[in-house]
């Protein structure tokens, strides 16, 4: 079975593209945050503030894409997610202002929002009936892209080059997929219907609405928490070293990667609720076992080890899942529930690194850690419910 239907490659493979690119530019801030400290003499605060300048812009994007898409169209959509990161990277950090860079951040992030939105409305409609093997691949890209961000800006610095310059390389390779993506004919994907349908509270009634937005709220919380803190865990509860400690981030990773490129390869026919449900126990499992493995110190660092390669692989393809999923609940209004299930992912990206700093500050970093094991297991019962809706809804 074809992974996209015929006629679609092309616009497929710009989208994985896109991604990819999408997946540099999340991570590009992140790695290269000590020396934004060092150059322009920002605060953690000031940084935290720059940092969530780009996830409200994200989720109001998600939220608003998903809602007007039907009057836009795809192409304007995308256009304007991938003409808002161009600008934003061509320019962040040319000038050491807080809000300069404040608001470029914010504009990037607004179009990474437009871009999610309109990359998985596009992926669903290009797919066979009820298949998320081609969601999973595309949101495999973006996982190949959060990797190679950090490794670009390790090499700009080893060759003693201005840090800024990975910024603008990204913003480069993105000015010349705009310039591809004004020719393809994407109105080949139709357009999204309007009218009584698509009204929100009718929308709402379905419980597949709240769940998709719930399963992206603890899913992304939990993975953004994971990639951001399993370093200091390990350092701190482990004892590892400091270089040890960094391998767990790539760990996740590439467990990340693996089952999202891997899983629609090997299991082209496995049912998407039934690999969703799956994953996400396999994820809160990996998570609980990592936090009790601390608990036994160094000792315990294999298992450790092992236990994070294994959140990852259970991470893999609940986002891309749970959207196929909520993609098949709702026949009319499928963009504004994807952007509304999209929207709790990004709202999860703004809330929970505050909780998280908050828990840790007080109670220790075990505790900061139990709470994203904590959301590991919510993400698997939203998991479990919204595949439980989906499958009595499709009989």
């Amino acid at each position: 079975m074809p992974i996209v239907k015929k006629g679609f490659g092309l616009i497929y493979s710009m989208l994985f593209a896109i991604f990819v690119l999408f997946g540099a530019s999340m991570t590009l801030v992140g790695a290269i945050l000590p020396r934004i400290f060092t150059d322009f003499g920002w605060t953690y605060v000031e940084a935290g503030i720059v940092l969530a300048s780009g996830a409200i812009g994200m989720f109001l994007a998600t939220f608003l894409g998903g809602r007007f898409l039907h009057l836009v169209g795809i192409k304007v959509l995308l256009v304007l997610g991938v003409a808002l990161q161009t600008a934003g990277l061509a320019f962040f950090g040319s000038s050491p202002s807080l809000l300069f860079n404040l608001l470029l951040y914010a504009g990037i992030g607004f179009g990474q929002g437009c871009v999610e939105v309109g990359i998985d409305w596009s992926v669903v409609r290009m797919s066979p009936e009820k298949d998320g093997r081609a969601m999973n691949l595309a949101h495999g890209a973006f996982s190949i892209g959060a990797v190679v961000g950090p490794l670009l800006i390790a090499l700009v610095l080893a060759s003693g080059l201005a840090w800024s310059l990975t910024f603008r390389l990204v913003a480069a390779l993105y000015a010349l997929i705009l310039a591809a993506l004004l020719l393809l004919p994407l109105g080949h994907l139709g357009r999204e219907e309007g009218g009584e349908g698509t009204k929100l509270r009718g929308l709402a009634a379905n419980p597949a609405w709240w769940l998709g937005f719930l399963l992206l709220f603890f899913y992304v919380g939990a993975e953004l928490g994971i990639s951001n803190w399993s370093s200091e865990f390990f350092v701190k509860v482990f004892g590892s070293s400091v270089e040890l400690g960094a391998l767990t981030v790539s760990l996740f990773w590439f467990g990340l990667v693996a089952g999202r490129l891997g899983f629609p390869l090997i299991l082209p026919r496995a049912r998407t609720e039934r690999l969703l449900l799956v994953l996400s126990i396999l994820f809160a499992v990996s998570v609980g076992l990592m936090l009790a493995a601390g608990g036994a110190g160094k000792a315990a660092l294999p298992l450790g080890l092992v236990a994070v390669a294994l959140a990852g692989l259970g991470a893999s393809c609940i986002y891309p899942s749970g959207i196929t999923l909520v993609s098949v609940a709702f026949p009319i209004g499928q963009s504004t529930a994807i952007g509304f299930a999209a929207t709790g992912g990004g709202l999860g990206a703004f809330v929970f690194p505050f909780a998280m700093s908050a828990i840790s500050g007080r109670a220790g970093l075990v505790a900061g850690f139990a709470f994203y094991a904590l959301l590991a297991i919510l993400t698997a019962a939203t998991a479990t419910g919204l595949a439980a809706v989906t499958r009595k809804n499709a009989t």
